[in-house]
């Protein structure tokens, strides 16, 4: 039983450390709050830790999720900048690489990279 009680101790207190550790970098990245409301939150968890950790979860709780979420995000919107998108005219932009390729400004690689991009092929040569 002392060996389950010991289990049960060990996980409160993992648990409530990284609690700490999460109200810690959250307060560091609060921009609106100043450094002597942050110096009373950090002497605070010093002296008073469940307590404090307490207050600035339920105080604070929505503040921590809004910084979370707009330092993650939602995903990775620059990643489409480089998915070729499908042309809302193709057969002119094929017409315009092709003429471009005729006159010798672009070779046939690069031909067929906008030919692709105007189709929407997400690979080169597809």
């Amino acid at each position: 039983m002392d060996f389950f009680w010991w289990l049960l101790w060990i996980f409160y207190f993992t648990a409530y450390i990284y609690v700490v550790i999460l109200i810690i970098t959250d307060l560091f990245r609060d921009e609106s709050a100043n450094g002597w409301v942050k110096a009373v939150w950090l002497i605070a968890l010093l002296f008073v830790p469940f307590l404090t950790a307490l207050v600035y979860v339920i105080a604070r709780g929505s503040g921590m999720a809004e910084r979370s979420r707009a330092r993650y995000g939602y995903g990775v919107p620059e990643a489409d900048d480089y998915r070729p998108a499908a042309s809302s005219s193709p057969a002119q932009d094929i017409a315009s690489a092709k003429a471009l390729l005729d006159a010798g400004s672009i070779s046939q690689g690069e031909f067929d990279a906008l030919k692709s991009k105007a189709l929407g092929n997400q690979y080169f040569g597809a």
